[in-house]
């Protein structure tokens, strides 16, 4: 009877230390969360850019997906039903100073980005980031940085689109470019802010350099619009920006200088998405336009040819 008892005893202590080796619910829990916790740190902290990790909007993804997310909202949901009823702000002044800035600021970012680095010390074939803090390297990384508030800022265009009314030029081209753009310039202002990316932004601030310039002279003089004959090549010029970024891009598939190659996953196939949504864009704009004109101006020829038929015909029937 006592072997019995004793054995009992000794399978009961057995089993609590058993139950004592598995880990509680809460425990496993804290596992869980420290170890995304750390991951996080790990991904947001330590492989960010020491220099530019604490600068405003760029130490957490947070604020910028919510400026994103508030966007997309306000673009596809609250500012439509606030003008429905409304009529259209004409914004004419606003408009103005708005695309004037917008000329400086890209002529700032184009200048910025050919002084202290392209034209001077940057290599075409492939450029790694110089992490130092020397007046050079933080140069280029407050342009970088600059270019990225430069992106929250154009999400005015499509602010302004809506108050004035205009939902038929907002299209998924133009949303995608929006909402993208911003994204990408963040990441490479906290990890990667200068190098051979940049080249990138540079031909991107020129192309909005002469796009600003004609929204300028369209805000400023309206009655002139119809005469400024350039917009169409605007697209032309955003579509050959693609193919050199996509160019440039892909030397880092032979050369090598510590710029990081996994990136061209991510720059590439946007790259291409971008330029053939410019491209269908540019068709469906232009071309169409360009056919539908064509198809006009036929049939007037043909009804001026009829026209002078049967008045040659109407003079010989007098004649005789």
């Amino acid at each position: 009877m006592e072997n019995i008892v004793r054995l009992n005893r000794k399978r009961l202590v057995q089993s609590s230390m058993n139950i004592s080796s598995i880990p509680h619910v809460d425990r496993m829990s804290n596992i869980y969360n420290n170890s995304m916790v750390r991951f996080y740190h790990h991904v947001i902290h330590d492989l960010a850019d020491p220099r530019t990790k604490d600068w405003f909007l760029i130490p957490s993804p947070v604020p910028g997906i919510t400026i994103l997310i508030g966007y997309l909202y306000f673009i596809l949901s609250w500012g439509p039903k606030h003008m429905e009823n409304r009529k259209p702000y004409q914004l004419k002044n606003i408009l103005i100073c708005y695309n004037f800035l917008q000329i400086l600021l890209s002529f700032w970012l184009f200048y910025e980005g050919l002084d202290a680095a392209w034209l001077r010390k940057y290599s075409w074939k492939c450029q790694s980031v110089d992490f130092s803090n020397s007046p050079e390297a933080l140069r280029v990384a407050r342009g970088v940085y600059i270019y990225f508030l430069a992106k929250l800022s154009e999400l005015l265009d499509t602010v302004f689109f809506v108050l004035r009314k205009k939902e038929n030029q907002i299209t998924f081209l133009h949303l995608y470019h929006h909402t993208v753009m911003p994204m990408i310039s963040w990441g490479t202002t906290k990890y990667y802010p200068g190098g051979h990316g940049t080249f990138i932004g540079v031909i991107n601030s020129f192309v909005h350099i002469i796009m600003y310039t004609y929204y300028f002279l369209a805000a400023l003089l309206p009655q002139y619009q119809k005469y400024l004959w350039w917009k169409k090549y605007i697209t032309t010029l955003q579509m050959g920006q693609f193919c050199l970024a996509f160019l440039h891009s892909c030397q880092l598939l032979f050369y090598d200088c510590d710029y990081p190659k996994w990136s061209l996953i991510l720059i590439l196939p946007n790259v291409l998405f971008f330029y053939f949504l410019f491209s269908d864009f540019y068709n469906n704009t232009y071309k169409s336009n360009e056919k539908h004109s064509k198809v006009l101006q036929d049939k007037e020829t043909e009804i001026a040819k009829t026209v002078s038929n049967e008045s040659m015909q109407n003079e010989r029937k007098k004649v005789d």
